[in-house]
């Protein structure tokens, strides 16, 4: 995606056939378009404030004319490369949200990470459900497994709903995507995946730290080549009768489980 052209630091765009707007729409309402770009969309000001926090540098912030101020040029001046106002009816176009931020941030996307083999990790198998992701990578964050593995057939990391939903967890987190099942060869921890019918209650094992766990396809689960690697299964106790949870809802409580029993057994805190 080209820079627009303008004075120093500063951009106006006022029609809505500005090529750079354009892409920026792409970059806004297309799932794919980040990985074709190499670029992401960060709405509202609770993600670029996430990305500043981390020290990382945006392509460019823009802004609507309405919320352009002096005091918020000098918030925001050193925060990226190009500083872009537009109007309100075309800031609205970039927003997917019913009531759209003022502001937003284009990134660079970051180049792939190596795999860490001993790292507390997060596989995703064919997840599909942006919302899904996304709550899954801030939980991840929030319970120490800094590295996530996202196999072929999961939603992207960087599409703008994923983004939404992590909340910033994005920035904190090693991520993988578009991995073969292979690549899980080069792991040096226990591999763990949940399921409804077998293996042991959640709450009575002794689980290890670090560890892998996999969360598989909405309704699928993990699929039987993932599963067949996998060390150990566990089950989450469910007394009401469902049927099964919502994989963001299963990560949420293993990822818990994984560093209630590391936090007991050490008495501290876990590492990040």
């Amino acid at each position: 995606m080209s820079d627009p052209v303008s004075e120093p630091g500063l951009t106006r765009i006022s029609s809505r056939d500005n090529a750079w707007l354009k892409q920026l729409r792409r970059l806004a309402h297309e799932s794919g378009a980040s990985r074709r770009l190499g670029q992401a969309w960060l709405e509202g000001d609770h993600l670029c404030r996430a990305l500043r926090a981390r020290g990382i540098q945006a392509e460019a912030v823009v802004f609507s004319e309405s919320c352009w101020d002096r005091e918020r040029a000098s918030d925001w001046s050193d925060a990226a490369a190009r500083l872009v106002i537009v109007p309100d009816a075309l800031f609205q176009g970039l927003s997917a949200l019913e009531s759209p931020a003022a502001m937003g941030c284009v990134i660079a996307l970051p180049s792939a990470p190596q795999l860490q083999p001993g790292a507390a990790t997060v596989v995703l198998d064919r997840l599909q459900d942006a919302g899904n992701v996304g709550a899954i990578l801030r939980c991840a964050a929030a319970f120490g497994f800094g590295q996530v593995i996202a196999l072929k057939g999961t939603a992207g990391l960087w599409s703008p709903k994923v983004l939404r939903a992590g909340m910033g967890a994005h920035f904190g987190l090693r991520l993988i995507e578009g991995a073969d099942a292979s690549a899980l060869d080069d792991l040096r921890v226990p591999l763990l995946a949940t399921s409804s019918h077998q293996g042991e209650l959640l709450h009575r094992s002794a689980l290890p730290w670090p560890c892998a766990w996999a969360f598989g396809h909405e309704g699928q689960g993990v699929g039987a080549a993932l599963a067949a690697r996998a060390g150990g299964h566990m089950r989450i106790v469910q007394p009401g009768g469902e049927e099964s949870l919502n994989v963001a809802t299963a990560a949420a409580i293993c990822l818990h489980a994984s560093a209630a029993a590391l936090e007991s057994r050490q008495g501290g805190s876990v590492p990040a």
